[in-house]
């Protein structure tokens, strides 16, 4: 993925969510550009990994559109996950696998070889840990592994929900790196927080800003497609 071609990247159209009864919020717009970094921002309830979840495919948008290096994601969703990583509050980690076999897995599944397992595990200090079973690993050990199927797997856009969620200091340096690593080769991240992190030329977008009117809580949008 290169950021010479026009349209490159993940553009949002006035997207809106609904969650049950509830209007998040409505009239979203913003372009991530190969290369770019969006931070995600708001309040507790704004809709942060709604958000995530609707440009993960996992939520319907209730209006708006997507579309993924300028074309609809709307006529083949599939292909646009396989460019994906949604990385959850929850790390899906089976504790039964080991730590290097829990990354092979990953790795397989996107045809990704043997070297990147090592220097996913290198990357977030795991390769002293690769043969441990994942029940031993603490909660900080858990969310590096989560994090290091990012680099042992490769996909061009990162949706990345609370990812220093359990980190340590020397683990929050280590996936601020492997951020910029992915950025320079022309990946690009959405990230919801509440933390500051240190990425050159990031964008935040407030999800506040999108908070639905009153009038708009009240009259109700129909449930569209992308």
């Amino acid at each position: 993925m290169t950021g010479d071609a026009a349209g490159d990247g993940l553009v949002a159209d006035g997207l809106a969510c609904r969650r049950g009864e509830r209007l998040i919020f409505s009239g979203l717009d913003f372009a991530l550009p190969a290369g770019g970094a969006l931070l995600l921002t708001g309040a507790n309830g704004s809709g942060k990994s709604s958000l995530l979840r609707l440009l993960a495919t996992l939520l319907a948008p209730a209006a708006g559109a997507l579309a993924w290096n300028g074309a609809s994601v709307a006529p083949d969703p599939s292909r646009y996950r396989a460019s994906l990583h949604h990385l959850g509050h929850l790390d899906a980690i089976k504790p039964a696998l080991g730590v290097r076999e829990t990354l092979a897995s990953w790795a397989g599944l996107r045809g990704a070889s043997t070297a990147r397992v090592d220097g996913a595990l290198a990357a977030f200090a795991l390769d002293a840990l690769a043969d441990w079973p994942c029940r031993w690993l603490s909660a900080g050990q858990r969310r590096r592994l989560a994090l290091a199927r990012l680099l042992a797997a490769p996909a061009p856009l990162w949706l990345l929900d609370e990812p220093t969620a359990a980190l340590d200091s020397d683990g929050e340096r280590r996936l601020v790196a492997a951020i910029e690593a992915h950025r320079a080769a022309g990946g690009c991240v959405a990230i919801a927080t509440h933390q500051v992190l240190p990425l050159a030329g990031a964008h935040t977008l407030s999800l506040e800003d999108f908070a639905p009117t009153a009038h708009e809580r009240a009259a109700g949008d129909p449930l569209t497609e992308f």
